[in-house]
């Protein structure tokens, strides 16, 4: 199928934000290419892995760019009514009661390192860092919170988006952790003669529209 046919294909986009949403370690992913694992395009949820490809010539030389952008915000079930406003020192503690904080492994997942970094930045990390319901991925996480596991969640906003049982109570200040940045490349081993082309579509109009429609932030492509 021709590019264009391919990425207007519902499950496609499903696919790719699945996995630029945490459904597979980019660390995973990045020792899989690096070990002549097939593929073709490279997404990182973490740019730092992108940089581990880059670094040890798995990536093709001047293909990679920043694809798109994410938001990362706290979440409840859709039933709860808990008023929070995130801010320094914010009672997140307090309003955890008795439950604990879902977020992906902060040691380990990309999401949860987002997370960690925002609430250090806000001074409340101390007051939870040992309340912390720590997930596989941000999917997981976004789940415990769905099920009412956990009173409250971090994740990205486009998991939110596509949970109806969770509610977003806020979206955290871009300034209080790095840049959520999903960038995109071609692989060095890569021989499929539609590869290019597919990488050139997803910077295209078209699927800047679906990935707006999914709540990506739609980068420039530059690095």
């Amino acid at each position: 199928m021709d590019p264009q046919g391919y990425v207007r294909r519902r499950t496609f986009f499903q696919t790719l934000a699945a996995f630029a949403l945490g459904m597979t370690s980019p660390s995973t992913l990045a020792k899989q290419i690096e070990n002549g694992a097939p593929a073709d395009l490279f997404i990182s949820a973490d740019p730092e892995w992108m940089d581990y490809l880059e670094q040890r010539k798995q990536i093709r030389p001047g293909s990679r760019s920043n694809l798109l952008g994410n938001s990362l915000v706290l979440v409840s079930p859709a039933g709860s009514t808990v008023p929070l406003t995130i801010a320094p020192g914010f009672p997140l503690a307090a309003a955890l009661g008795d439950g604990r904080l879902a977020m992906a492994d902060p040691a380990a997942v990309p999401a949860g390192m987002y997370g960690k970094a925002a609430l250090e930045k806000l001074g409340v990390w101390p007051s939870v860092a040992n309340r912390i319901a720590a997930a596989e991925n941000v999917r997981a996480a976004l789940l415990l919170v769905g099920r009412g596991e956990a009173p409250l969640g971090i994740v990205y906003g486009t998991d939110a988006a596509i949970e109806p049982r969770v509610r977003v109570i806020a979206t955290f200040p871009p300034d209080t952790h790095p840049p959520i940045v999903y960038p995109i490349a071609l692989t060095a081993s890569s021989e499929n003669p539609n590869a290019p082309a597919l990488l050139a579509y997803l910077h295209g109009a078209a699927a800047r529209a679906q990935f707006q429609k999914a709540g990506f932030t739609v980068l420039d492509g530059t690095r």
